[in-house]
C-alpha cells in the first residue's frame, strides 16, 4: 500500500489479499485527484508522497502460511522540505499511535526484510494493522485537505462583476460621467487614475470610453506585467460575450508597416522605433549616411503614396494653398544646406546617472548631419501671401503638422516663429532630398521640414499641414515637453506652461572615439569627436584634456564645407603621447563663435526631462603596459 499526493489531493494505493484460485492480487484505483493506485509497488503518484513495497517472507496470516508480499513503508527521496517518508512515518505514529522503527533505522530494516530476515521485533504480524492504519490516515487527510479548500473557497468568494457591452462603456468619456476603458473582455474605470497617469491626464483621455489595445500598442511599456496588475485594481465588469470582439482592425499592430532599419542602429526602443548610430561609425566622415541618421520617431511611420501627396499651406484671412509634390517640386527653386540635427536628449544617460529622468536613454549618437535639398519655406509662405507684413503685431508662428498620428488620429506637431520661417538666412527647408537621394521613410517621406540650428522636433516629418498663426502649436510635444527646468523641479511641481518650448539648442560636443572604459596602446594616441551649437553659432574651438580637466589642448577641427554659416558641426581630433600604464581622464569641450562653452559637470544643468544634456564629456581609458 501507497500513500501519494495526486493532481489535486492526496492519494493511496492498496494492494489487497483475497482467496481467489490462485491467491492473485486485487488492485483498487480512485481516480487521479483522489486514491490512487500502485501496483507491484506503491509509492508517489503523480506528484507526491508515498512508500514503497517490499518482499516480506514467512509472514503468517489468518489459517493459512502465505509466503507472499506485504507492504512495509520504505522510504522514497522526494524534493520537498519534509521528504515523503518522513511525512509517511508521522502520519503513521499520529494516526497508529504505535511506536514504529525510526526514520533513519527504516531503510535499513526494510532492506533486511526484504533480504528474507525477520521482522524487527515487535513488529512481526503488524504490517497488516499499520497498511490499514496507513490508508485510514489517507483518507483521513485528504477528507481535511478539501475541507479546508472548500472552507477558504467559502471565505473569499470569486467577485462577480457585471457585464456591460460596448455601447454602454461609450458613454463614460469624462471625469463626471467616469472614465471607463476596456481591455480584452474587462471594463476598468480609471477615473481615479487619470491625474496620476505618467503622460499626462490628456493621453489616457484619449481611450476613455473605448479599447485601450490601440493606444498601447504605441506605447510597448504598457506590456509589462506590473501595469497590467495596476490596471486589475481598477476592474468593474466584462464586457457582454456578444460584445467581446473589438472592432476590426482596432488590435492591428500599427508598427507593422515600418520600414527595415540598418542593423549597425543601436536601437534605443522598437514601438516607436528610435535610434542612433554607434559613436565609432558617427563621426567617419562629415555626412553621416542616410542608412546611419540618427532615427526620432513618435509614433508609426505613415505609407505615403507620392502620387496622391498634398501639402495644404493655410493662414489668416482663410488663403490657403495646396501643393503636390510635384508642384513643390516645379514651382519653386531647389535649394541645399547642409545641417546637422540633433534630438533634445542627446546624452540623457549621462543626467540618469545624477538622478533619475524621464525620455530615452540617449547616448552621444541622437545627432547627425546630412545635405537637405528642398524648397525654401519662406519661397512658399510668400506665394501663399504670408509674410511679416500680411499678418498682425505680436509674435506669430508657423504650425506643422505631420501624416504621422496615434489610434485617435492626433498627428505629431510642432511650430516655429514667423520671424524665423520667412527669413532668407535661416533657410528653413520644406525638403525632399536627403544627401542627394529622396526622402527615406524614417526621416520623413516625401516631404519633412528641416529647421537648420534648431533642436530636432521643429523639424516635423512627413508633412501633410503649414498654418501660419498668432499662437504657437497647440501639439502635447510643443506645449508639454521639449521644454528644460531647474534642477530643484519634480514631476509633482512641474507647469510646463511656464518654461518656453525649446528652439535653438546650445553649444555640444562629445568624445567618439576612444569609448569609455577602452585599453589603448602606448605610444601615439588619436581622440576623436564632434562638436555643434545652435542658432548658427559656429564652434570655433575645441579643448581637450586627458587628466580630467586639469590641463588642456587644443584639438583640430577638419575641413568644413561650408564656413560662416554653422548649421553643420565641426569634427575634431588631438594626436597625443601616452606612457604605458596611464590611466587618463579624457575631457572635451567646446566654444562657439558667441564664446558659449559647455559646462564642466551634469548637476548643475540637470531636468526632469533630460533634455540639454551638454556638460564636458568625459571618457576613462586605461594605456597597456
Amino acid at each position: 500500500m501507497g500513500l501519494g499526493a495526486g493532481r489535486t489531493g492526496i492519494g493511496m494505493g492498496l494492494r489487497t489479499w483475497g482467496p481467489g484460485p490462485n491467491w492473485g492480487w486485487r488492485g483498487t484505483q480512485l481516480g487521479p485527484t483522489g486514491l490512487g493506485v500502485s501496483r507491484d509497488r506503491t509509492g508517489a503518484g503523480r506528484a507526491g508522497l508515498g512508500c514503497v513495497a517490499a518482499e516480506v517472507r514467512d509472514c503468517r496470516f489468518p489459517r493459512q502460511r502465505h509466503r507472499g508480499r506485504v507492504p512495509i513503508p520504505v522510504p522514497v527521496p522526494a524534493p520537498a522540505a519534509l521528504s515523503r517518508p518522513a511525512a509517511a512515518m508521522l502520519l503513521l505514529r499520529a494516526v497508529a499511535g504505535r511506536r514504529l522503527p525510526p526514520l533513519m533505522q527504516l531503510s535499513r530494516d526494510c532492506s533486511r526484510l526484504a533480504a528474507g530476515s525477520a521482522a524487527p521485533r515487535g513488529h512481526r504480524g503488524a504490517a497488516p494493522v499499520l497498511a490499514a492504519l496507513l490508508g485510514l490516515g489517507a483518507v483521513l487527510a485528504y477528507g481535511e485537505r478539501r475541507r479546508r479548500i472548500a472552507q477558504a473557497a467559502r471565505a473569499t468568494p470569486a467577485p462577480q462583476y457585471p457585464r456591460y457591452t460596448r455601447a454602454e462603456v461609450a458613454q463614460h468619456r469624462t471625469p463626471s460621467d467616469r472614465v471607463w476603458v476596456t481591455y480584452g473582455t474587462e471594463v476598468f474605470d480609471v477615473t481615479d487614475f487619470v491625474e496620476l497617469h505618467p503622460g499626462g491626464p490628456d493621453k489616457i483621455l484619449l481611450a476613455a470610453g473605448g479599447a485601450l489595445e490601440p493606444f498601447w500598442a504605441l506605447y510597448a511599456v504598457h506590456s509589462q506585467p506590473h501595469v497590467l496588475e495596476l490596471l486589475r485594481d481598477y476592474k468593474v465588469g466584462e464586457l457582454s460575450p456578444e460584445d467581446t470582439a473589438p472592432p476590426a482592425g482596432d488590435t492591428k499592430d500599427p508598427f507593422s508597416g515600418d520600414p527595415p532599419r540598418h542593423p549597425a542602429l543601436r536601437v534605443n526602443s522598437l514601438k516607436p522605433f528610435n535610434a542612433e548610430p554607434p559613436p565609432e561609425l558617427l563621426t567617419q566622415s562629415f555626412l553621416t549616411p542616410n542608412e546611419l541618421f540618427f532615427t526620432r520617431n513618435h509614433l508609426p511611420v505613415p505609407a505615403v503614396e507620392p502620387g496622391s501627396y498634398r501639402l495644404r499651406v493655410e493662414g489668416p484671412g482663410g488663403r490657403a494653398l495646396s501643393l503636390s509634390l510635384a508642384e513643390l517640386r516645379q514651382r519653386f527653386p531647389k535649394h541645399e544646406v547642409t545641417a546637422t540635427l540633433q534630438c533634445a536628449g542627446n546624452r540623457r544617460s549621462e543626467m540618469s546617472r545624477v538622478r533619475p529622468v524621464k525620455g530615452l536613454a540617449w547616448d552621444i549618437g541622437a545627432i547627425s548631419t546630412a545635405r537637405w535639398g528642398g524648397a525654401r519655406l519662406r519661397d512658399v509662405l510668400l506665394a501663399a501671401g504670408f509674410g511679416d507684413e500680411t499678418v498682425g503685431d505680436g509674435e506669430w508662428h508657423v504650425c506643422f503638422e505631420g501624416l504621422d498620428a496615434d489610434a485617435s488620429g492626433t498627428p505629431y506637431g510642432a511650430s516655429i516663429p514667423l520671424k524665423r520661417a520667412v527669413s532668407a538666412e535661416a533657410e528653413v527647408l520644406l525638403a525632399y532630398e536627403m544627401n542627394g537621394q529622396e526622402l527615406p521613410r524614417d526621416h520623413g517621406f516625401p516631404v519633412r521640414v528641416l529647421v537648420p540650428g534648431v533642436v530636432g522636433a521643429r523639424s516635423v516629418k512627413w508633412l501633410r499641414s503649414v498654418v501660419v498663426s498668432p499662437s504657437e502649436s497647440p501639439s502635447h510635444w510643443q506645449q508639454n515637453d521639449y521644454k528644460g527646468f531647474c534642477p530643484s523641479v519634480d514631476w509633482d511641481s512641474v507647469d510646463f506652461r511656464s518654461a518656453p518650448a525649446i528652439q535653438e539648442l546650445p553649444v555640444q560636443s562629445a568624445i567618439t572615439e576612444p569609448r569609455p572604459g577602452a585599453a589603448v596602446p602606448a605610444g601615439e594616441l588619436t581622440v576623436k569627436g564632434y562638436a555643434w551649437s545652435g542658432g548658427g553659432r559656429e564652434v570655433v574651438r575645441v579643448d581637450v584634456s586627458l587628466d580630467g580637466g586639469r590641463t588642456w589642448r587644443v584639438a583640430e577641427l577638419g575641413p568644413r564645407p561650408e564656413r560662416g554659416q554653422g548649421w553643420a558641426w565641426a569634427l575634431w581630433e588631438l594626436r597625443a603621447a601616452v606612457p604605458a600604464g596611464a590611466r587618463l581622464d579624457i575631457v572635451c569641450k567646446a566654444v562657439d563663435s558667441s564664446y558659449n562653452v559647455q559646462p564642466d559637470t551634469v548637476a548643475p544643468i540637470w531636468n526632469l526631462r533630460g533634455v540639454l544634456s551638454n556638460a564636458w564629456h568625459r571618457v576613462p581609458v586605461t594605456v597597456t603596459r
